[in-house]
């Protein structure tokens, strides 16, 4: 049979990604030789260019042993899943390679804890106050301002089905004047109150009084997906974003996060804190 090269989508890479933590310690040779494969096969598919069946993902697990049902079910079926899947795939070719992959798996998270430095982040922005961020740091034409508008606001569908998304919004972040158009802010600001009242949304408020080292590195994202997929973190600055799956950069983003959320005012302080916001900008 010859095997088929495929797109090397962030889904294939992640299931090879998964096959190769399975894998562990033993040589790729010989579980290349275990499966019947070649190694240049058994390369690529946990590099994720070529394609793997759900039949050999669950054949690859229980030759290795891995004592895991519900995790090798879920790496299975994605296997299966078509390349030209999911609402994202017509922006394919039109932005970034990276900021897509970031897209299709925030779309799949679980879990979402975000802060920025100096905005309010993406997923809980109006179309107004995203046309105004994407408009200043962009000199493309309307046509592309647009698509890029629709991304944003196309990603935010993910709140309706997450199990948490944690935010943490800098109080410098409720103080611009968007002077043509003053009720910009005010529909920003009814949007992030609105947002408090979902089950599924805590946002806080880090004040200006805290300390500058807090959210100076960058806004940082961390993504949690369903077992066993492993966690993923992002860091935007200036010049874009930059994502991660290696643990330990996981792991010191995940501590960086917490870090700003303690010192980020309590969620019900916040909501007063946003209410308060608003009623100014009503004066």
């Amino acid at each position: 049979m010859v095997q088929k090269r495929a797109v090397p989508t962030i889904k294939r890479r992640r299931v090879g990604a998964q096959l190769r933590r399975w894998r562990g310690s033993m040589k790729s040779g010989d579980a290349a030789k275990m499966m019947g494969w070649d190694i240049t096969r058994l390369s690529r598919i946990e590099r994720g260019t070529y394609r793997v069946s759900s039949e050999e993902v669950r054949a690859f697990a229980a030759k290795l042993g891995v004592d895991d049902p519900e995790g090798v079910e879920e790496v299975a079926l994605a296997a299966e899943e078509p390349a030209g899947a999911g609402w994202w795939v017509p922006y394919t070719g039109h932005v970034q390679a990276d900021l897509l992959d970031f897209v299709q798996m925030e779309a799949e998270a679980d879990v979402i804890r975000v802060q920025h430095h100096a905005v309010v982040p993406g997923l809980l922005q109006s179309p107004a106050y995203i046309r105004e961020i994407i408009g200043y740091q962009s000199t493309a034409n309307s046509q592309t301002l647009g698509m890029m508008l629709n991304l944003r606001l196309a990603r935010q569908s993910v709140l309706g089905k997450l199990k948490r998304l944690h935010a943490v919004v800098p109080e410098a972040a409720l103080y611009p004047k968007f002077d043509q158009d003053p009720g910009i802010m005010r529909d920003q600001m009814r949007r992030l109150i609105d947002a408090t009242e979902m089950p599924n949304i805590d946002i806080q408020v880090l004040p200006l009084t805290s300390h500058p080292r807090y959210g100076s590195n960058g806004a940082i994202t961390t993504l949690s997906f369903k077992h066993p997929w492993a966690p993923v973190a992002s860091v935007d600055g200036p010049t874009g974003g930059a994502h991660t799956e290696e643990a330990e950069m996981v792991a010191f983003l995940a501590g960086e996060f917490e870090k700003i959320a303690q010192a980020a005012l309590p969620y019900d302080e916040s909501r007063v804190l946003l209410r308060e916001h608003l009623e100014r900008l009503h004066k």
